[in-house]
């Protein structure tokens, strides 16, 4: 299990994480949500070992994580960026067996090479196998990212806003592969999400997060209501549900509540 106690964070003066403590449910999806701003992606590099620790710890398994060698972290936790760039010219399948290195250091074994093919079925990514990452449209791209971290094959997935730029179909796919890992690879996934009905319908348990602090979680039931998330993101909205699942309805609500 992922622990987080009483972390900090700053930029230079301004503080982004406010004494933030939670835990991360083993083998379901946890999803991070609330407003722009809000600290969820300095509290997800934080874990991930992108962000140096200033105050506070993070533990992996009840050790903390600036104790276990970072070849050995890495095969435990994978991390995926919000934004990803590259200025090498690398096809899909280059890309995605940089997720072997902390196994095989760059000299890929027929091992890799079966994590790499696997990662590329899960994902449906074998016909772009060879296509070039900088002639793909960006949700492809966030596609093959993905299939990187995939490819790591750890028990533990942090991604930072992995729907960024795909359609509703890639979304969807997106989401019914990372329950896939959770249900049937018992894999643990902690992702930031900015739509809350992907968060409502896919995920296990929610962390609400606003100002820098924890203001809820729990259970998605017990998160996802009018109430909770009024308080969270400001705005009235309803929260409806359906045969097919939950539908977070906040379109036609303004800011003061009042139904357009």
């Amino acid at each position: 299990m992922i622990t987080v106690n009483n972390l900090h964070h700053s930029y230079g003066a301004k503080p982004v994480l406010k004494n933030v403590t939670t835990q991360f449910p083993e083998h379901q999806i946890t999803s991070l949500i609330g407003p722009n701003g809000a600290g969820k992606s300095t509290l997800l590099m934080s874990i991930g070992r992108l962000l140096n620790i200033q105050q506070g710890e993070v533990l992996l398994k009840g050790t903390a994580i600036h104790n276990i060698p970072l070849k050995d972290y890495a095969k435990q936790v994978a991390t995926m960026r919000q934004f990803n760039s590259l200025n090498l010219r690398l096809t899909v399948r280059e890309l995605v067996a940089f997720g072997r290195f902390p196994y095989s250091q760059g000299a890929l074994t027929k091992a890799d090479h079966c994590a790499i093919d696997e990662a590329l079925s899960f994902l449906a990514l074998q016909s772009l196998a060879n296509a070039f990452i900088d002639e793909l449209s960006g949700g492809q791209r966030q596609m093959a990212f993905l299939a990187m971290a995939i490819a790591q094959q750890t028990d533990y997935l942090l991604l930072d806003e992995p729907l960024n730029n795909l359609d509703m179909k890639h979304a969807v796919s997106i989401m019914r592969a990372l329950r896939h890992l959770c249900d049937d690879f018992k894999r643990t996934v902690v992702l930031v999400v900015h739509d809350i009905n992907f968060a409502a319908n896919y995920s296990d348990y929610i962390v609400g997060m606003k100002q820098g602090a924890v203001h809820c979680e729990g259970p998605v039931e017990e998160v996802v209501t009018a109430q909770r998330l009024k308080a969270l993101y400001e705005l009235d909205l309803e929260v409806l549900k359906t045969s097919q699942g939950t539908v977070c309805n906040y379109f036609n609500f303004n800011l003061q509540g009042e139904y357009k």
